[in-house]
């Protein structure tokens, strides 16, 4: 199934892995959610809900849009990653980044802030959705693909006007000068070798960079992308 499929996808990226599939935690029924996130209109969305007894473990539920779902059932971005589906791909896959990291974070006891889950996703987007065209189109290296994620995108004005516009902003920031970087590392290692591995899986290099930037913590994650020339 595509989210499960979307959450083996990262994993391996990441070379992570958790206890539970993304399809236990899912809620495409808004009056499932709890009180306070009933009123909604996202179309994705992570509910966090720590315990009233004050215990260690915290609930999370994954809410898509059963529309998305539906549009992304007729036009499945895994056979075909095209214009028509690229921003519920995004949608989508950013859910089930917030779910892998939270839940991946959380069974190592660290903490996660909502910049470090929002930049994260940004990241995962692009290369995900990078990992995904090069398997579609080996011989093709998608050098539009960052333009599109981070100089084309703006903040949702209902996300703005709930006051998280500068989280969304500094996050995109972030990940999309880190993007950058793994941009000019990934259209390098193709020049050298005429070609990304036909698998789309880039080089070990980037490949260790990546799973060592999904292991630093917050602040460390900061300061490696402010240091980037």
């Amino acid at each position: 199934m595509l989210l499960s499929r979307l959450q083996n996808l990262i994993g391996g990226i990441y070379d992570v892995s958790i206890a539970h599939d993304v399809y236990d935690f899912l809620v495409t029924d808004r009056q499932r959610l709890p009180a306070g996130a009933r009123g909604g209109t996202a179309e994705e969305e992570l509910i966090v809900a720590e315990p009233a007894n004050g215990g260690d473990e915290v609930a999370l539920s994954l809410y898509l849009d059963p529309d998305l779902l539906a549009r992304l059932s007729r036009e499945n971005p895994l056979v075909r990653l095209h214009g028509g589906n690229v921003a519920d791909w995004c949608t989508a896959l950013e859910g089930v980044s917030h779910f892998v990291y939270l839940a991946w974070n959380a069974g190592h006891d660290k903490p996660v802030s909502l910049l470090e889950l929002e930049m994260q996703a940004e990241v995962d987007k692009y290369v995900a959705s990078y990992w995904l065209l090069r398997r579609q189109s080996p011989q093709r290296f998608p050098a539009e693909l960052r333009r599109i994620l981070f100089e084309r995108t703006h903040v949702d004005p209902r996300a703005a006007a709930a006051g998280r516009g500068e989280l969304y902003r500094e996050a995109s920031r972030y990940a999309g000068k880190f993007c950058a970087r793994l941009e000019r590392l990934l259209s390098r290692s193709r020049a050298a070798r005429g070609a990304v591995a036909a698998d789309g899986g880039g080089d070990a290099a980037v490949l260790s960079e990546l799973r060592r930037f999904y292991r630093l913590t917050h602040a460390r994650k900061r300061a490696l992308i402010e240091a980037i020339g």
